[in-house]
């Protein structure tokens, strides 16, 4: 009797998985974005000292920008400065601040980036790096002394008198360039952080990062290491930097991506019935 070989049975296509889950990206090389990365800040410390040697310059544009801030009737920087002068705890606290604050805040910004959201770092790195590029033309382009070097504002030197100070005298000083008010990269960093969290995560709480700027706003005016419109040309700055490096629209879809109906062989819909949520994205987002 001969037996009836049956054809061999394909396997059954395999079903399609998930779509890839928005603004998940292939991570960048770690060492290149360090070399990038250190590359900046040179950049941006040796644009500042080329800066440098105007002080006569900077401090008639510093009476030239406290002139149009009366014109403009903006409030005065003192009002905020009064406020930290009642005790030596506040002003103190918001020296520190700003010496910092800064930089170390950027730092963990970007890192935070880099290991959850890659693709809204790339984002950030380049609104950052535009940002602070146009910050150093102007820099070059318009020196301008702070309210604290400038007699007429009656403002008090915050960091000299109470501590600490990042500044040595402006002569001497050759960390740094005193005179590049304008704009203020203190703000504009704290602004795009606190942008970059907003778009990059989902907590109900995440506008609560716009505290950081705010807080950052205060402190550089009441110290007096800032004039009101040096923050208003940087987060201009920010803005025309957003308009034009936005973040592509893959990365800003919803979290949320359908899943096919996976069903047993009696019809019977399995646990992946519906709509499921994949966030690759929410695995250690800030809250």
């Amino acid at each position: 009797m001969n037996a009836r070989s049956e054809p061999p049975s394909e396997p059954p296509p395999a079903r399609p998985g998930p779509p890839p889950v928005s603004g998940t990206s292939a991570r960048p090389p770690l060492p290149r974005e360090l070399l990038l990365v250190v590359g900046l800040f040179l950049v941006y410390k040796v644009g500042r000292r080329l800066a440098t040697g105007h002080s006569e310059a900077a401090l008639r544009n510093g009476h030239d920008v406290w002139e149009l801030e009366r014109a403009l009737r903006l409030p005065g920087e003192g009002a905020v400065q009064a406020l930290l002068l009642h005790g030596d705890g506040p002003v103190h606290l918001a020296n520190t601040y700003y010496a910092a604050v800064h930089f170390p805040a950027t730092a963990a910004f970007l890192i935070w980036l880099f290991l959850r959201r890659p693709a809204h770092y790339r984002w950030a790195r380049r609104v950052l790096a535009a940002v602070t590029a146009a910050a150093l033309v102007l820099h070059l382009a318009f020196p301008l002394a702070p309210p604290r070097m400038l007699a007429a504002t009656g403002l008090v030197d915050t960091a000299r008198v109470y501590g600490p100070s990042v500044y040595g005298p402006p002569q001497t000083d050759t960390l740094s360039n005193q005179f590049a008010a304008m704009p203020s990269l203190h703000f504009g960093w704290a602004l795009m952080v606190a942008t970059g969290l907003v778009v990059a995560t989902r907590s109900r709480w995440r506008w609560l990062w716009l505290l950081h700027p705010l807080l950052t706003l205060l402190v550089i005016v009441g110290t007096a290491n800032h004039f009101w419109l040096d923050a208003i040309v940087a987060a201009a700055l920010l803005g025309a930097a957003l308009a034009v490096l936005r973040l592509p629209q893959h990365v800003r879809r919803s979290p949320t991506v359908p899943v096919p109906v996976q069903r047993d062989e009696k019809g019977t819909a399995g646990a992946a019935d519906g709509t499921r949520a994949v966030d690759g994205e929410r695995a250690g987002a800030p809250r």
